[in-house]
């Protein structure tokens, strides 16, 4: 199948490309070789690439960011997806679209998982303009997928679990604070690369959660990660209101992969049977890089 990766430099599309590129032909794009919000820009691209499917990672992500950039934040969350629907409406072919659990609000007690069908209520611009994008792609293309995970995390590019190990390694009798109170499914973008694979040929459509299984506190998850790694570091817990943000984060992320676990399709486990995996294969390339970026 020919399939067009928009997005293509970050941490899911990279590990995508990885996956899908032995059994299908991969047209990876990124800014600024495309800019989603420019009609033109994603018409030339989709001419070019001419995809029977497009495979949409690209997002304004920068929560709180997203606070005083809105323009920037609906620019490319919202009006992005309506052009990538749109020129597939016209021209044929299918979308996945990746979305986000900031699409609830995290009100519901822990440990109850959030499903494909509960009500949502961002609380804050970025889960509000990623929500419009979601709405917007079904009712364009209805026969659309929409891939809610969060808590990203891979080898390639910024995330939370290399911003634990920079931090632990550049002192590891410093007492970093981390939050305790919020609580979701760390998620290898490798094994959602893996899942969507399994889902390009499968007689689906609509919402799909898709994250790791199990939950942490984000303190939860960085102590299980350096323990792993081998890492010492004197982290402690605190709350969200100890570290305020520009951006309200919904204190439970937990999803249920409700509808991939009701047909059979998921490839999900544990949250800690892939951060093992995880360090097993990338332990010496997260030392040597971040070390490297710490001057060591």
């Amino acid at each position: 199948m020919k399939i067009l990766i928009i997005g293509s430099g970050g941490q899911l599309g990279t590990d995508c490309i990885g996956v899908l590129q032995d059994n299908h032909r991969i047209t990876p794009v990124d800014f600024p070789e495309i800019d989603i919000t420019s009609r033109r820009s994603v018409e030339n691209i989709c001419k070019t690439a001419d995809p029977e499917l497009i495979i949409n990672c690209a997002a304004f992500t920068a929560v709180d960011a997203c606070e005083t950039e809105r323009e920037t934040a609906w620019k490319v969350n919202a009006e992005g997806p309506r052009i990538i629907a749109e020129t597939i409406k016209d021209g044929g072919g299918s979308l996945i679209h990746i979305s986000t659990d900031y699409v609830f609000d995290g009100s519901k007690p822990v440990p109850e998982p959030y499903r494909e069908n509960d009500s949502v209520n961002p609380i804050s611009e970025y889960g509000r303009s990623k929500l419009a994008g979601e709405k917007i792609v079904l009712e364009t293309l209805p026969d659309a997928i929409i891939l809610r995970t969060a808590w990203l995390y891979s080898a390639h590019g910024p995330n939370f679990l290399k911003t634990m190990l920079r931090l632990a390694l550049s002192d590891s009798t410093r007492r970093f604070t981390i939050v305790d109170d919020q609580f979701g499914s760390l998620t290898w973008s490798y094994r959602l690369a893996r899942q969507i694979e399994r889902l390009i040929d499968a007689p689906v459509k609509g919402i799909m959660h898709t994250t790791s299984e199990g939950y942490s506190s984000w303190f939860q998850a960085a102590c299980y990660f350096l323990e792993k790694m081998g890492v010492e570091h004197s982290f402690a817990a605190c709350t969200t209101a100890d570290y305020p943000t520009a951006a309200s984060r919904p204190k439970n992320s937990i999803l249920e992969n409700g509808v991939l676990d009701a047909q059979g399709l998921s490839v999900f486990r544990s949250w800690q049977e892939d951060v093992d995996e995880f360090v097993g294969r990338y332990k010496d390339q997260l030392l040597r890089e971040t070390r490297a970026l710490l001057g060591g």
